[in-house]
């Protein structure tokens, strides 16, 4: 059959239903908070060469890995060892895992008649994968193997038949091991779902109508960012940013005709600590940007990304080299997607807002559930306040830009799950954001610990820098996690890392209010007397931020 356009879009939307399919089986089946609730997990398609063919649904920078870590089980095993049936797993940065190790991801080759058509993928954090810490993930880190078991882009399952020793090395190194063996379970029956579709999909069409509508979506993808392209500034734009450590991070962006480079390659050298990501990470940083001023609402494949190229120098905090640990990789791909963000917004004011709270937030709490006698491990990245722009005031209480499409875990299940109470959570009213716009509140939650011996970790950044502003505008508020401990005083902390808990100690989450854009003096009264009968401002500061009197 002929690739007419209409063919053409009934596959492609038929691509996309099959990873929503996956996405929908992966969560209705996971053991895991993290997965079915906070849908911390992504899905996607990929073409015979691992291409992205379908984004697929999740979030969206783990969307991005899928294309990176396919390729990566492509290129380490040779063709006649990749058989119908095959399922691939990689979770270390170094060998396509891209993020750390808590994420694993699945891969699962697509024949037809014993041709290999396309890839199918997922992505999720699993809540215990060992190292030196419950949970996989600590400050301590100085090398990647006290992050976790390594999974080097291997087959866990060979021609449908799972390689036992394979799990049983997996489920040994887990403090939780039944969970963890649920949660990867869940995700080969949804590789294996959208394989389903897939194959289905090519033998009705015919499987070279089918790659031949990949190819031709990806080629619309390319057309699509490089006509958004035209309407971008020309130019290089540079800018450097101290961190919250003290260190300075810098970038370079020269937009061309038919160009966007990122240059990051004037950074510092990569940390002792887990703080540091690897360059594909990098590049997910850089596509969403791209994606962000380009061409936003059409489909994001292999071809929307063709006009960018990424500069690192290996061996820097952005690209890391084999064993340094990178537990913490999601702050810092934050930092760049955000560091690029704050170069661009003077020169894009119609399509890049102040500065949002941009960190994560990742709030690790665990201990034995005093009720089952079972390890637990809550995983929660935290919600909070985005930028204003011009006409508009910031979003509250939404995730950061590079954790888009989860969910706060409700209250119900972390108490029942989880050996927590969660006695509060609001919006977090304190001073920042304020301008002639204001920028979105932060939240402020805390959980009341019930095990007896627990743990807390976590790592927050734009801690001591808040949200930047545009315009006159003002700076939000820190991200801070802060320990009250019984009959003690509050310590606030950014990151931490195995802190001890103990019945009834208060952690609780502070984060950011975005950004603020124009001059407080300009608010309208009306807007600032809907603040004041909101309660988000008190009359005495609304007189004197912004002049208003009742």
């Amino acid at each position: 059959m002929d690739n007419d356009p209409i063919t053409q879009e009934i596959i492609q939307n038929s691509l996309q239903a099959a990873a929503d399919e996956m996405f929908a089986a992966f969560r209705k089946t996971a053991m895991s908070s993290i997965i079915y609730e906070v849908l911390d997990m992504g899905t996607g398609i990929l073409d015979a060469d691992g291409e992205i063919a379908c984004s697929g649904a999740g979030i969206p920078s783990f969307i991005g890995v899928l294309d990176k870590s396919t390729k990566v089980v492509i290129a380490r095993h040779d063709a006649a060892d990749i058989r119908p049936g095959d399922v691939f797993a990689t979770n270390d940065p170094y060998y396509g895992g891209v993020t750390h190790l808590n994420d694993i991801v699945i891969v699962m080759p697509v024949f037809v008649d014993g041709t290999l058509i396309a890839w199918t993928a997922n992505i999720a954090h699993n809540s215990d994968v060992g190292g030196m810490a419950p949970g996989s993930l600590t400050g301590e880190a100085t090398e990647i193997f006290q992050e976790g078991l390594r999974l080097p882009a291997i087959k866990i399952i060979s021609e449908g038949q799972p390689i036992a020793s394979v799990f049983e090395i997996m489920k040994v190194n887990s403090r939780m091991p039944d969970v963890l063996e649920g949660d990867v379970w869940a995700a080969i029956a949804s590789a294996r779902i959208g394989t389903r579709r897939l194959q289905e999909l090519a033998t009705k069409y015919g499987t070279e109508t089918f790659r031949r509508a990949m190819r031709n979506f990806m080629d619309y993808g390319e057309d699509a960012s490089r006509k958004a392209m035209a309407d971008l500034p020309r130019g290089t734009f540079e800018l450097s940013e101290e961190q919250d450590d003290g260190t300075i991070y810098n970038v370079k962006i020269t937009i061309t005709d038919d160009e966007f480079i990122v240059d990051l390659r004037d950074n510092p050298d990569q940390a002792i600590g887990p703080v540091n990501t690897v360059r594909d990470g990098v590049m997910i940083a850089a596509q969403m940007m791209f994606k962000n001023i380009t061409d936003p609402h059409s489909p994001a494949n292999g071809g929307s990304f063709r006009p960018i190229t990424l500069l690192t120098r290996n061996g820097s905090v952005f690209d890391a080299a084999e064993p340094a640990p990178v537990g913490f990789y999601y702050e810092i791909e934050l930092r760049v997607h955000d560091l690029m963000w704050r170069c661009l917004a003077p020169h894009m004011p119609d399509r890049l807002a102040s500065g949002h709270f941009a960190s994560v937030c990742g709030t690790f709490i665990g201990g034995i559930h005093p009720d089952t006698g079972r390890q637990y491990t809550i995983i929660e990245p935290q919600i909070g306040g985005w930028g204003a722009r011009d006409g508009a005031d910031g979003v509250s209480a939404m995730f950061s830009a590079f954790h888009g499409e989860t969910y706060n875990c409700p209250a119900e299940i972390n108490e029942a799950r989880n050996g927590v109470w969660v006695d509060r959570m609001e919006l977090n009213l304190a001073p920042g954001g304020e301008g002639e716009f204001t920028g979105g509140r932060g939240i402020v939650m805390d959980y009341r610990v019930r095990a007896k011996d627990g743990y807390l970790t976590a790592g927050y950044t734009r801690s001591k820098f808040p949200a930047w502003a545009v315009e006159g505008g003002a700076e939000g508020s820190p991200n801070i996690i802060e320990f009250r401990p019984r009959g003690g005083e509050p310590v606030r902390h950014a990151f931490v890392s195995g802190l001890s808990t103990k019945p009834d100690d208060v952690i609780r989450v502070i984060t950011g209010n975005g950004g603020g854009y124009g001059d407080p003096r300009k608010r309208s009264r009306e807007a600032v007397a809907m603040d004041v009968k909101n309660g988000f401002l008190t009359p005495e500061r609304a007189r004197d931020i912004y002049g208003w009197e009742e």
